[in-house]
């Protein structure tokens, strides 16, 4: 299962957000540094209505939804490149993860005590991707004396080592994330072996307060115009509101979130951001016995969407029965689909589509 770490200095709501999202208290919250040492870890459905509205169609009591594993990892200060704090320990839980959810401190309270003193999101955040930065630049410095020998002596595979090292470099020294989609296939390859902390991909969360979740603040605006810069998403939520929606039903949470004018829950935003953010989408089985979403990347083929189910199903493959949702819902049932003609099989080469409906036929 992919993974995200929610990271952030100590005291900027990691923890507030990490209970909200898994309906749990299982994350310390305290008012100090460090107040988690392990990293907590929770499993996250992907909202998804679709499959709701599919329950009744297909006359099932089950549903399972997609799913993202969160993990809320300690507070980071400077220097933790150098090991300060739980700066190794820190880095290497981050290093395990597949995106990172970057927590910054959008509002002012004086209860509540800053590691540094002063609000500064700008600050905050750059104190975090230069500690990130600095990792890695030792990492590829290390990487570079074992294979600058190798690459000069003509070795082609060391040579492209070297030319990567060389194109990275230059953005870790200015504190900025590198992103592999800009290089070829072969070099996202040689790229992912280097385990980059400054490859993942990123979401920064501005955490306001209740009074700023509808239009933002002054420090939004200023991780906005941060995160655009470097073609991030930025999503505004507040943390501490979240974790008290978790205590009330789903339409008590809806009227109260009307009441603040605001549409869609921060963390369902969140959620939904960071499954976009890893380039992943859904396809959908449908019967009697569940309805249930299955994660794929962007862009699967069908017999490998096949085997997320069981690789029995990828190695046997013969074709896959496929529906849209729409249309599905528009017919009313498979029978229906089927007989309209809306339902329709597909080979090996076809690109399955989030949302699609699939039943696959393969060689036991």
């Amino acid at each position: 299962m992919l993974k995200c770490g929610i990271v952030g200095l100590p005291n900027v709501g990691k923890s507030t957000l990490f209970n909200a999202l898994t309906v749990s208290d299982n994350a310390q919250s305290a008012n100090y540094p460090f107040c988690t040492i392990e990293p907590n870890v929770g499993v996250v459905s992907v909202p998804d209505e679709r499959l709701y509205v599919l329950k009744p169609m297909v006359k099932t009591n089950n549903v399972i939804p997609a799913a993202i594993q969160f993990v809320d990892i300690a507070g980071l200060v400077k220097g933790a490149s150098k090991g300060e704090g739980l700066g190794n320990q820190f880095l290497a839980n981050i290093r395990e993860c597949d995106a990172i959810i970057q927590v910054v401190r959008c509002f002012d309270d004086p209860n509540t005590v800053h590691v540094n003193g002063k609000i500064d999101p700008i600050d905050d955040i750059e104190t975090i991707n230069t500690e990130l930065a600095l990792a890695d630049i030792q990492s590829l410095d290390n990487r570079l004396k074992k294979i600058s020998k190798t690459a000069k002596s003509g070795d082609k595979a060391a040579a492209l080592e070297l030319s990567l090292i060389e194109r990275i470099m230059p953005e870790l020294e200015q504190g900025r994330f590198v992103n592999i989609k800009e290089f070829s296939e072969e070099e996202q390859k040689v790229i992912k072996q280097f385990f980059l902390l400054m490859t993942k991909p990123v979401i920064y969360c501005a955490n306001v307060a209740e009074a700023d979740l509808v239009n933002g603040n002054n420090y939004t605006k200023l991780v906005e115009d941060y995160a655009n810069k470097q073609k991030a998403e930025t999503v505004i939520i507040c943390a501490g509101l979240e974790a008290e929606l978790v205590s009330l039903g789903k339409e008590e949470a809806e009227s109260y979130l009307n009441e603040l004018g605001v549409k869609t829950s921060g963390i369902d935003k969140m959620i939904k951001s960071a499954y976009s953010l890893l380039d992943l989408q859904t396809y959908i089985t449908a019967g009697e016995k569940e309805v249930r979403a299955w994660t794929i990347k962007k862009g699967t083929k069908a017999p490998e969407a096949a085997g997320v189910i069981h690789t029995d199903f990828e190695k046997g493959f013969i074709k896959a029965e496929v529906v849209s949702y729409k249309d599905f819902v528009d017919s009313g049932s498979w029978a229906n689909a089927r007989e309209k003609g809306l339902a329709r099989l597909e080979g090996k080469d076809y690109i399955v589509q989030d949302g699609d409906i699939m039943v696959f036929r393969f060689n036991n």
